[in-house]
């Protein structure tokens, strides 16, 4: 490991003034294209298409399973979920699932092991734990599930809503990590969001996972939040950093009511100003590097002997629809509604709401609602910025070998676009590659907006795109 790829784990400066200067919203780049690149001619004949080319290639596979019901909503919740406290209503859609798996398995080669499989939501633990034995169960009658030590077999928990024995009946599923929404255990906070959720809660899941042999323990937060206050998030990173989980993700609260309705019970002068928003990342940043998390990316912390820290150290670390993570190798099957699979060179997306899903499902057909088949200039431009994310540099010779292109003469626009973030330190470009500086690292979704070329205007402008999330 050279001196560069140790670097990356450092925790960067935090600069005020430089963050300021950044557009206001950038893509969060779990994909490129985007999402809102997607569009309805591409359906399941194309997708039978691509699995084919898929399977010409092997490998493993990926599979995540949307689960969408919460019991109450989080305004700050931007994902999609249905609200209910109807037991019947996810029995039924375990159904449809499994009609899916049923669906998918066909297409892919049977000797394709599952190294990842994730649940996600919504709330996964809205289901019963039987219900999660038989989803497991099908997904084990459909594909061959790997019993490597280095599967990673994740689950979203919500300690609200945990029965007791509950995490122990995971780990017996073959479940070895787990992600815990917290977002800030600040009163005043929570009853702003509508997630009361005590520190008691939280811990006891964070000590069950881990009595349980979960090999990692991820925790979300979420800094920009109504009534958040710089004592109030120093307390809960207190509490968390005690803790020890093994991942802690620190997201930047997206404002956007006129896409999200839960957000409109959020009063937008409840929201702390610019620098009290800075001035909680910068909290965070110094707190969890004192504590000894290395910085994976982006809003990414984890400990030094966590898989996603080591991920990074020897240079597999990937990024996808689950944000940052390992098994870069892996074709992405996605099942359950919105769920989006990564197949060969396309992204598809099943149908958002439940209707429409399940009618698919019942006439026969895959679920695909929208999706898109990537052409060279997308799969060019998607290495360059999985490459900036996970690895912090672009190797410009390696890339004209692998693709035939004079990079200096096929990214000429993109060259020019980085002129102001090479003044302003955040990367440096020289014949041989193009690097992130330790400031740059906070700043990549910048540097990766200048290869996009679906993005305009070009980054230096105010506001690009509201459909995206703040950059900071």
């Amino acid at each position: 490991m050279s001196s560069y790829e140790a670097d990356l784990g450092v925790v960067p400066p935090f600069d005020a003034e430089l963050l300021r200067r950044q557009p206001a919203s950038a893509p969060r780049y779990t994909s490129y294209p985007t999402a809102p690149q997607f569009n309805a001619r591409f359906g399941e004949r194309e997708f039978r298409a691509c699995a084919e080319r898929s399977n010409e290639s092997g490998g493993p596979l990926s599979l995540y399973v949307h689960i969408p019901f919460c019991t109450s909503p989080c305004f700050y919740c931007g994902c999609n979920r249905i609200i209910t406290r109807d037991a019947a209503a996810a029995e039924e859609y375990g159904r449809y699932v499994s009609r899916e798996l049923a669906a998918l398995a066909p297409l892919f080669d049977a000797r394709r092991l599952i190294v990842q499989l994730h649940l996600g939501g919504g709330t996964p633990n809205f289901l019963e734990r039987a219900a999660v034995a038989a989803l497991v169960d099908e997904i084990a009658r459909r594909f061959r599930l790997s019993g490597e030590p280095e599967r990673d077999f994740s689950i979203e928990l919500d300690p609200r809503f945990l029965p007791q024995g509950y995490v122990e009946a995971l780990a017996e599923l073959g479940f070895n990590r787990a992600s815990l929404g917290v977002q800030d255990f600040d009163r005043a906070v929570q009853l702003a969001v509508n997630r009361v959720q005590s520190v008691e809660q939280t811990l006891e899941t964070i000590e069950a996972c881990r009595a349980a042999g979960f090999r990692s323990i991820n925790v979300d937060l979420i800094y920009g939040l109504p009534r958040q206050t710089l004592r109030g998030f120093a307390q809960t990173l207190e509490t968390l950093v005690a803790a020890r989980p093994s991942r802690l993700a620190i997201y930047s609260y997206a404002h956007l009511p006129e896409l999200f309705k839960a957000q409109r019970q959020i009063e937008a002068a409840d929201l702390p100003d610019v620098e009290t928003k800075l001035g909680l990342l910068k909290l965070a940043i110094e707190t969890l590097a004192a504590a000894g998390y290395r910085y994976i990316g982006m809003d990414h912390f984890a400990l030094p002997q966590d898989d996603l820290a080591r991920a990074q150290a020897s240079g597999g670390l990937h990024r996808n629809f689950m944000g940052y993570t390992t098994h870069a190798e892996c074709t992405l099957l996605a099942a359950g509604v919105s769920a989006i699979s990564h197949v060969a060179e396309s992204y598809s997306q099943n149908f958002r709401d439940l209707r429409g899903w399940s009618a698919a499902l019942d006439a026969g057909r895959l679920p695909i609602w929208r999706g898109l088949a990537l052409d060279f200039d997308d799969v060019l431009r998607a290495e360059i910025i999985q490459e900036l994310m996970c690895r912090g540099r672009i190797e410009i010779e390696a890339v004209e070998r692998r693709h035939g292109i004079d990079f200096a003469q096929y990214f000429a626009e993109s060259l020019r676009r980085l002129g102001p973030l090479v003044a302003d330190e955040l990367v440096t470009v020289d014949a041989e590659r193009i690097r992130l500086t330790p400031r740059g690292r906070l700043l990549v979704r910048s540097v990766a907006m200048c290869f996009d070329r679906y993005l305009e205007p070009a980054p230096a402008a105010a506001e690009p795109h509201r459909r995206f999330s703040r950059a900071i």
